[in-house]
């Protein structure tokens, strides 16, 4: 009845006497009866451990994996090659062992991992300082808009892109539900913020402004210009960037953002059905006080080796809950080593190249598509590794006839854009071949 299960039926007996019940029920007499369950779990007859086995081998064969089909799905998460050596470190039991390492006295192996992980995204940003990592992309933005609000400290008002992911967005009005902050979005035009719009919204009310470069649609915005406008109204600039667009295009520090986040999941991390991943932040020494989460620096000892630090640990288990920085408790500690050894790996050159090859295949790739009978590139602008497509016939019914050939297709933007109806982003990576591409474009086209 209770099978992998340490208590026999007398140890339960024993324990339901001890606290005064006779039935298991009684624990939850608490509970209103409109919410309990009237049956029986649709559980199936008791299976054998080999029986399981075999089950679970037959429900993971009915998943789409990216070793039998080809992907062209991005919209956040990405297929990346990663280095057979990421694993081979990251499977070390010092690493995968550990707990999670926010305690001041964990190793000082971690804790140089973590430092060097954080030199890594400073170099990647043009920015200063950058924290041990937070739980993803999403909730990195979030806490970037929070952290705007407590440098800017009578400021109560978030402006948004719309060309920001949309799951970001989501997770950022949660956030500001939170708190009580007014999230302000800007429309996009031609495939980019709306500036004209962002010009007018910008206020001394402001506290930060978001934007996603490239964009949600691939697009690259232009942030020199914005964060003049953002600057001038006294309020930070907040970028959310592609890690490995950042091996090609000017690091958003250079270009006046005051934050950069995103997601690392690219940088050695499998899609993993969307997590674990790792989010990133990195600002300046201006407002390195208002940092979420926590900081590893290096220092020497009394005689003189060096040695690494926790730093900055300005949360609530810390120090008064009123001066807490945010209530992130832990980083993506193994996340961010796959991360650290992916870069270091790869090296600027070979960052490079791959940021290359994504972004040379993307433009192939759109110029095959352009051609067919029944499909336009939608926007005109400059684009690193995505770009939107409008179709002849709804995304859902393309997609589901390109997984018969064994392709998983784009990302449906009507699901979150209305007014871009039969609208599809399609991502490309430096795994992707010529001959998939074409075979996507002739598939593409046999659409009817």
């Amino acid at each position: 009845m209770f099978p992998y299960l340490p208590h026999t039926r007398e140890d339960r007996k024993k324990l339901m006497e001890g606290i005064g019940i006779t039935e298991i029920d009684e624990l939850f007499t608490d509970i209103p009866e409109a919410v309990k369950l009237d049956r029986e779990l649709d559980l199936g007859q008791p299976l054998s451990e080999f029986e399981v086995k075999e089950r679970m081998k037959y429900l993971s064969g009915r998943n789409e994996n990216l070793e039998e089909y080809t992907s062209f799905l991005g919209a956040g998460i990405y297929d990346h090659y990663i280095p057979s050596v990421v694993d081979h470190i990251l499977l070390r039991s010092e690493f995968y062992t550990a707990y999670t390492p926010y305690q001041a006295e964990t190793s000082q192996g971690y804790l140089q991992a973590i430092f060097e992980y954080q030199t890594l995204i400073c170099e990647l940003t043009g920015l200063d300082v950058a924290n041990a990592s937070m739980y993803d992309g999403a909730s990195a933005i979030a806490e970037a808009a929070l952290m705007s609000t407590a440098v800017k400290r009578r400021r109560r008002e978030i402006i948004i892109s719309k060309t920001v992911s949309p799951e970001s967005r989501e997770v950022l009005k949660t956030y500001c539900d939170a708190v009580d902050l007014e999230l302000v979005e800007v429309d996009y035009k031609d495939g980019v913020t709306n500036s004209d719009q962002l010009d007018e919204l910008v206020s001394e009310k402001t506290a930060g402004v978001i934007i996603q470069n490239p964009n949600f649609f691939g697009q690259l915005e232009d942030l020199a210009e914005m964060a003049e406008v953002v600057h001038q109204a006294g309020a930070l600039f907040i970028v959310s960037a592609d890690p490995i667009s950042l091996a090609l295009l000017e690091a958003p520090g250079n270009l006046g953002a005051d934050i950069v986040v995103g997601e690392g999941q690219a940088l050695g991390n499998p899609l993993n059905f969307g997590g674990p991943h790792l989010g990133f932040l990195a600002t300046t020494k201006k407002n390195m006080r208002r940092i979420p989460g926590r900081v590893i620096g290096e220092t020497e000892d009394e005689e003189g080796n060096r040695g690494y630090v926790m730093t900055l640990q300005t949360r609530e288990q810390h120090i008064r809950r009123e001066r807490a920085t945010s209530n992130i408790c832990s980083n993506q500690a193994l996340n961010a080593l796959a991360a650290t050894v992916y870069l270091t790996l790869l090296g600027k050159e070979g960052l490079k190249k791959v940021a290359k090859q994504s972004a040379r295949k993307a433009h192939y790739a759109a110029q095959k598509i352009n051609q067919l009978e029944g499909y336009e590139v939608l926007f005109n602008g400059p684009f690193f590794k995505e770009f939107a497509v409008k179709a002849h016939k709804s995304i859902e019914e393309i997609n589901e006839e390109l997984l018969t050939a064994n392709i998983i297709g784009g990302y449906d933007l009507e699901a979150d854009y209305s007014d871009l109806e039969n609208g599809m982003l399609l991502a490309f990576t430096e795994k992707r071949t010529k001959a998939e591409i074409d075979q996507l474009a002739a598939q593409l086209e046999g659409v009817k």
